[in-house]
């Protein structure tokens, strides 16, 4: 009997010994480091590469390359090894897509993906995650960004020791880039999205901000710029469970909100409607639920990295217990998407109302000193907790919407918008023969472009004037019609009011210059044979002349507006050239 007990207790310590041993041989480089590193891009791929060696459920690749020539990471797990959208797609399975470092300087999301993915796939302790999931991981998105190491990217950020760059090689913010997609790196995660179609996004961020209690905040479209089905769907499940989740562990969780005064918060808190140049905006186009991870800057690195984890894992134990709910309310909300056009309005753009509700918030005393840097008052956070009731600005309203068109028909001049287009998931298909119809289109005025770029582009403000025209257009021209899953995501892109179209963003920036100019002495005598001929003409022109003082002292300017309301001006300045089929799409005959 006590050899036998002996036995058992041997082969239980090798048992124990075994374990710690191959746990020890899975420790990603951050808990190696003490919990105080992030590991850089080759060792983040090694360890990828070695699960994908080590467990059939595990596939590495890649889903693009940088402008440096990284490659851009892609790790799937899937217990039944269906590592390709379309069977992917075919089991039924919701699918989750989970994205480290669009940031790379907060690179919390890497490390906490690896712990999570090794706990699934290679120790089994979650293997229960896949049973009704596919798992998509990009544990660094802005690759060259990471590779811009250093102790000193971020300056508001309490650890790891070192960590990449906000912005990629190219310096653009890929989160401001989901739309316009400017960055190779963009254009390749859009073509991963498309293809995929993930039921759940997750992007993972570190906040900067006010000093807070909180490890980690979140944020997630909501109606009216979210598909209600898709909405509720977030407030039923998602949100509550993984709440539960986070809190579960010790971790303060609360919404990701900025103060309507920093310097005072019994003023408030806002939230707000995110434009699709951010994933969240975006993701909400797409109809599919995408959350916003912000961890608190200030907190340690190793506190930012289990919060992240915990999120993480109970978002993914919440799609794994409700993926069939998820898939319904997302494949409804595309199917509605398909009916846009029978709207009478789609919304564009988003504020808040003064409509509020009472939170509890848990800050950190703040007090206030002369600052002799400044100029001003120092604000000092005391590191004292407190705890405050503050009303939250929540409420958001629609306050620019358009009715959708059937049809938008795009000069063939204009390939980049097909190449884009593309890109989202949108159809774009050509005319197979000439047609001529009634369109509606925008005539565009008061037309002021950025004196500085933004994310490389000189972007464009402008009255947009809608107009009624019958236009001609060859065959070859390109039509995206909105009897599609995508046609949300195209509408952003093609109609001048919305926040991230094309050409507010300065794609179309040639159509507002001016080509054709007369000599002076040709328009002088034209200009006066124009204000004898039409009194209404001449009446404008004295107004003009009395309100716009720089006008009046300018005698190009003074010619030059003569010379636009003349016969010889040019028809298509500041014009559109998309049109709008609101009727007669029926008769758009498409083909190769």
């Amino acid at each position: 009997m006590h050899r036998l007990l002996l036995v058992l207790f041997i082969t239980l310590v090798s048992l124990i010994h075994d374990a710690v041993a191959h746990s020890d041989e899975w420790l990603t480089p951050y808990e190696r480091s003490g919990f105080v590193r992030t590991p850089r891009y080759d060792e983040t791929v090694a360890y990828c590469t070695r699960m994908a060696a080590a467990s059939p459920w595990v596939h590495y690749t890649s889903f693009g390359v940088s402008p440096q020539g990284r490659a851009l990471p892609l790790v799937i797990l899937s217990k039944e090894r269906l590592f390709d959208p379309r069977s992917a797609q075919a089991s039924g399975k919701a699918m989750v897509l989970i994205q480290s470092g669009i940031h790379a300087g907060e690179i919390d999301g890497k490390d906490a993906s690896l712990m999570l993915m090794r706990e699934i796939a290679i120790t089994k302790q979650l293997a229960s995650l896949l049973d009704n999931t596919i798992l998509l991981f990009v544990p660094i998105f802005n690759v060259d960004g990471h590779e811009r190491f250093g102790p000193y990217n971020r300056i508001n950020q309490r650890g790891p020791e070192e960590m990449g760059w906000r912005t990629t090689a190219q310096n653009l913010n890929l989160n401001r880039d989901y739309m316009k997609a400017d960055a190779p790196e963009m254009r390749a995660l859009l073509k991963l999205f498309a293809a995929w179609l993930p039921d759940l996004y997750v992007d993972c961020h570190v906040t900067d901000g006010i000093d807070v209690q909180y490890d980690v905040t979140y944020a997630i479209e909501k109606a009216p710029n979210m598909d209600a089905g898709v909405s509720a769907w977030i407030e039923r499940s998602l949100v509550p469970r993984s709440l539960r989740g986070v809190e579960a562990t010790g971790h303060k969780i609360f919404f990701y909100v900025f103060p309507r005064e920093d310097n005072d918060l019994s003023k408030g808190l806002t939230g707000g409607a995110a434009p699709p140049r951010f994933s969240t905006g975006y993701g909400a186009l797409q109809n599919r639920p995408t959350m916003l991870i912000e961890t608190h800057m200030l907190k340690p690195y190793k506190t930012r990295v289990e919060a992240t984890y915990h999120f993480l894992k109970a978002m993914i134990e919440c799609v794994n217990d409700d993926g069939q709910s998820l898939r319904r309310v997302v494949r409804n909300a595309d199917e509605a998407t398909k009916r846009l056009a029978s709207t009478s309005s789609f919304p564009l753009t988003f504020s808040l109302s003064e409509k509020t509700t009472m939170h509890k918030f848990l800050g950190i005393e703040t007090r206030f000193e002369p600052s002799a840097v400044s100029g001003t008052m120092r604000r000092i956070y005391t590191g004292k907790p407190v705890e405050l009731t503050v009303p939250f600005y929540d409420d958001v309203i629609v306050t620019d919407s358009v009715r959708v068109p059937d049809a938008y028909l795009i000069p063939q001049e204009w390939k980049f918008v097909e190449e884009i287009a593309s890109l989202h998931g949108i159809r774009v298909e050509r005319l197979a023969r000439p047609i001529t119809l009634e369109i509606e289109s925008y005539r565009f005025s008061d037309v002021k472009f950025r004196d500085r770029p933004f994310e490389g582009r000189h972007g464009v403000q402008y009255t947009a004037t809608p107009i009624r025209d019958v236009r001609s257009y060859p065959r070859g021209t390109f039509v995206i019609r909105t009897a599609q899953r995508a046609a949300k995501v195209a509408v952003h892109l093609l109609e001048p009011r919305a926040p991230d179209s094309f050409i507010a963003w300065g794609f179309f920036s040639a159509i507002f210059e001016q080509k054709e100019y007369a000599e002076s002495y040709v328009m002088e005598q034209i200009a006066a044979e124009m204000l004898e001929q039409n009194a209404a003409l001449r009446s404008e022109f004295e107004q003009k002349l009395k309100a716009d003082s720089s006008f009046a002292k300018s005698p190009h300017a003074r010619l030059n507006w003569f010379s636009l309301r003349s016969k010889w001006a040019d028809p298509w300045l500041n014009v559109y050239p998309i049109g709008r089929v609101m009727n007669g799409a029926e008769a758009i005959v498409t083909g190769n």
